[in-house]
């Protein structure tokens, strides 16, 4: 068996042997390549590496072609004379068709114009700063991915997380100014403020570093920093960041694809150092040809005796892997045949730019580079606008010396898995569906949480209440305004991580614990802070979330059942004069329709003038005994009896209310009065109330008394050491549903913008807190359900029977204006009909009679005559002698009492 395995062997390394024998013997073309690398970094070093077995690979894979590339090599280290000497020299001396490289862009950006004065395609697998654009330069190809392909995912992470603010870190070169103008351009799309910005010299040292960021971390309150550098310089960045204690709790970091990429050759120390720290870099997928490689590439590594700084694979060595093949393909397609350079001018200077030759075939190799696609190491190759297609970027967590995958980003958006075809599985913008992520200090608590400072209370619980917990000894937040706050982050767009902190001093006063924000012991203060003037000189504070304005609360007194007149008051005086007037007029009325027919309406004449008075009063309680006979009487009496049913009802019912109902009535209604009386007031201890007092209501400092609790305020009250409570509103309103039947709310309102939320002046947060409060607030299911959880138990009034009230309760004329008008109408019409029949019968009688030497004053005492006497008409009653004296009026016949007359009247009974 092992002979057997040895003559195998032996036949393989034969059939490699001839077939490389008649490779020679055919005409392969050789077309010199140069390659301008830094060999002691790096990237450098890996990409020299695999560009070697990339050559290897290729042509043992497609051993057919006609072409081979010629790689030659120089080393340009970091500087950029060098680097554009080198290019310089192999475009000269060597005449090479294409150049890979230079490493950074800093050297590119010179490289790139010998390569367009020559004709000579520059291929950069690592210059990726956007200043370097391929359409401005038309030799150049980019065969790694520009840098701003990852600033959208950046911004969606920052956005996920719900950061506002955010500091940028970045290098003074062409690759980290390159990028940090689309990045700024990506958070003010998303309302995300850069307060501040640290640029920092790619020649710096560990102590200039240490004191920019001491720096920064004094002068910024900003906790979120993105750094954009190279992995030389952001090495010794987190090392300084994290001896100025810069990656403990509370901070998060983002690191661009730059560094992302170059973590493994990274000494314990720096890995250690960038604990918990975010990184974002393009995705590599996994493939059977990707493994196969890493496994040579480790025996190449473990083998080799270079003396370079090549530990690991990195994202630039699988791209300068794929720019050996995309370049060794577009040479077998371009055809070139001993391209020749169309020397310009003759010198032997290595440097003379003048005597720089052009390609023939530099324009025809670009054209076909850029239309090579094929499936390489790192993904899929092909190039859009000359330079590679972006892909999906994972997003990765530091922890130990590796790292974990959390997520990954497509133009979709983020996810925490990718699917077959390479995009998200679900496009979210929600941290909390990507892994969790460990943040630096060891925690998985998000950076930024905002440290919330809450007034600890000593009344009025039910706006806020802070508690101890025994065990844990951590505070529990309850209330109003805790409720509400918790009901507006719920309405946010993202997520805003907090903490609550108890504010304890001897200086309770809320001015006090706002300005703690502008001393940056707290990013918030949440509780029933009024919204005031002077307050937003040094916070800047939400949309209100309560009702506004300041009111005085005063005792009520009962005065109104101890009254001496108590039953005049349900009618006003108005009313009182226009009742008796009808009643008089009414009687009057009934008198006139019934006297010459009615019995009972005759008599003397004082006899008759109190039968007046007393049937129309008698009719108030329906006592009169008198009857009516004449039809008109019983129209108007059946109107009147209707008005006076109302009116007496109208009238037991307000005195019965009056008698049996406490009406109470404010001690006090001006302010005005109780300053000049000298009266006490109260506010609420630690409120701004006591600045109005003294500053706007001119209250002598003296007068004051401050209390904490609605029980103080009630005993003051009760007792009479005040005239009265100033407070806010919601306060007011709650006291008074414990209270509400000896104390009320009177006079004016005293404006101010009620309860806010305060933030740092200029915080990004403001705007989206203000816009939830409003969604809150206009959510009249959910914000009704906060206020009944805390006040619904308060709104049963301790007497019931009590009510309120400080205007007259007497009924007045204008309720009853209807009804007399009705009543006077009925009566007036009535008395008027019956005249005229009467004036109608008795008036032709008198002016027969020598009407001509009679005055009409004595017609008219005729006709009283004739009035006063009985109808004739009615039966069973004598004619009584006239009570109208006698006149000496000429030719008017008196009527006899024996003589018949009933055909001077008319014939109906009753008018």
């Amino acid at each position: 068996m092992a002979n057997h395995k040895l003559l195998l062997s032996l036949l393989s390394f034969l059939f490699l042997l001839a077939l490389r024998m008649a490779m020679a013997a055919k005409d392969v073309i050789s077309v010199r390549v140069g390659v301008v690398l830094d060999l002691k970094s790096p990237v450098g070093g890996m990409a020299e590496l695999c560009m070697s077995m990339a050559l290897s690979d290729f042509y043992e894979e497609n051993d057919n072609y006609t072409t081979r590339l010629a790689l030659s090599t120089k080393d340009s280290g970091d500087d950029v004379v060098a680097a554009a000497s080198a290019a310089l020299d192999l475009i000269k001396n060597e005449e090479v068709q294409a150049i890979i490289g230079p490493q950074t862009s800093a050297q590119a950006k010179f490289v790139i114009q010998l390569g367009r004065k020559a004709q000579v395609p520059i291929i950069s697998f690592s210059a990726t700063s956007p200043c370097l654009s391929p359409s401005q330069n038309p030799l150049f190809i980019r065969t790694a991915q520009d840098d701003r392909a990852q600033v959208k995912a950046i911004a969606d992470i920052v956005r996920a997380y719900g950061w506002r603010e955010i500091v940028p870190i970045y290098e003074d070169t062409e690759y980290g100014n390159g990028l940090i103008p689309y990045l700024l351009e990506a958070f003010q799309e998303i309302d995300v403020r850069v307060p501040n910005r640290s640029v920092i010299p790619s020649s710096s040292s560990t102590r200039e570093i240490s004191k920019e960021l001491n720096m920064l971390k004094q002068k910024s309150r900003t906790r979120i920093f993105i750094v954009h550098m190279t992995a030389s310089l952001g090495s010794k960045l987190f090392v300084q960041a994290n001896n100025a204690g810069m990656m403990k709790e509370g901070y998060g970091w983002i690191i661009t694809a730059g560094l992302s990429s170059l973590l493994d050759p990274m000494g314990s120390k720096v890995m250690y150092s960038m604990q918990g720290v975010l990184g974002l870099r393009p995705h590599i997928p996994k493939s059977e040809k990707l493994e196969d490689f890493k496994r040579r590439l480790k025996r190449n590594l473990t083998s080799s005796k270079q003396n370079n700084k090549s530990t690991g694979l990195n994202l630039f060595g699988l791209w300068a892997y794929d720019t050996v093949w995309a370049l060794a393909m577009a040479v077998e397609k371009a055809g070139i045949v001993r391209s020749k350079f169309l020397k310009q001018n003759a010198s032997q200077s290595n440097v003379d730019l003048a005597a720089l030759g052009i390609s023939e075939m530099g324009p025809t190799l670009r054209n076909t580079i850029q239309i090579t696609k094929f499936q390489g190491l790192s993904g899929n190759f092909h190039l859009v606008k000359r330079q590679l297609e972006p892909s999906a970027f994972e997003i990765i967590n530091i922890i130990g010396k590796s790292e974990r995958v959390i997520g990954y980003w497509t133009p979709r958006g983020l996810s925490q898995e990718l699917n077959d075809t390479g995009e998200v599985a679900r496009p979210i913008l929600k941290a909390k569906l990507l892994k969790q992520p460990i943040w630096p200090g060891d925690t998985t608590d998000q950076p930024t949480k905002l440290r919330i400072g809450v007034p600890v209370r000593r009344g009025f619980f039910e706006f806020l209440k802070v508690e101890r917990h025994n065990r844990t000894d951590k505070p529990t937040v309850s209330g109003f305004s805790h409720d509400v706050f918790l009901a507006v982050l719920d309405a946010l767009p993202f997520p805003l991580p907090y903490e609550f902190v108890p504010f304890v001093n001897k200086d309770r006063a809320y001015n006090t614990l706002l300005y703690q924000i502008k001393l940056k012991k707290y990013d918030a203060v949440v509780g029933d802070t009024t919204i005031v003037a002077n307050r937003s000189t040094y916070v800047d504070f939400t949309l209100p979330y309560s009702e506004s304005g300041v009111s005085m609360v005063v005792l009520m007194k009962d005065n109104e059942r101890n009254n001496f007149w108590i039953f005049l008051k349900p009618l006003s005086l108005d009313l009182w004069l226009a009742t008796t007037a009808a009643f008089v007029f009414t009687g009057l009325v009934i008198w006139v329709l019934e006297h010459r027919i009615n019995g009972e309406f005759r008599g003397p004449p004082e006899q008759q003038l109190g039968t007046i008075f007393w049937f129309s009063f008698s009719t108030l309680v329906f006592a009169h005994r008198e009857k009516v006979v004449n039809n008109w009487s019983r129209f108007v009496m059946i109107i009147w009896f209707f008005a006076v049913l109302i009116l007496t009802q109208s009238y037991t019912a307000s005195l019965t209310s009056m008698l049996t109902v406490q009406r109470l009535q404010p001690s006090f209604v001006d302010v005005k009065e109780i300053q000049e009386r000298g009266y006490f007031v109260g506010y609420q201890q630690d409120s701004f109330v006591k600045e109005l007092l003294t500053k706007q209501l001119n209250f002598h400092e003296s007068k004051l008394k401050a209390y904490i609790t609605p029980e103080q305020y009630h005993e003051a009250l009760s007792r009479e050491r005040v005239a009265a409570i100033f407070d806010e509103i919601p306060y007011i309103k709650l006291f008074l549903a414990k209270h509400c039947s000896k104390y009320t709310m009177v006079g004016p309102t005293y404006k101010t913008d009620g309860f806010g939320f305060a933030f740092p002046q200029g915080s990004p947060l403001v705007p989206y807190i203000s816009r939830a409060i409003l969604n809150v607030t206009e959510d009249k299911d959910k914000f009704r359900g906060i206020e009944g959880k805390y006040f619904s138990s308060k709104t049963h009034c301790e007497d019931q029977g009590a009510t309120i009230s400080s205007d007259s309760p007497s009924l007045g004329l204008y309720s009853f204006g209807g009804l007399f008008i009705i009543t006077a109408a009925a009566s007036t019409s009535s008395l008027l009909v019956y005249l005229f029949k009467f004036l109608h019968s008795h008036w032709p009688t008198l002016s027969t009679s020598n009407t001509h030497e009679s005055s009409f004053w004595c017609k008219l005492l005729a006709m009283a005559k004739h009035f006063d006497q009985k109808d004739p008409s009615s039966l069973g009653i004598e004619i009584s002698k006239p009570r109208v004296h006698a006149l000496a009026c000429p030719n008017v016949i008196e009527p006899s009492p024996g003589i018949d007359h009933r055909e001077n009247y008319s014939r109906s009974s009753n008018y």
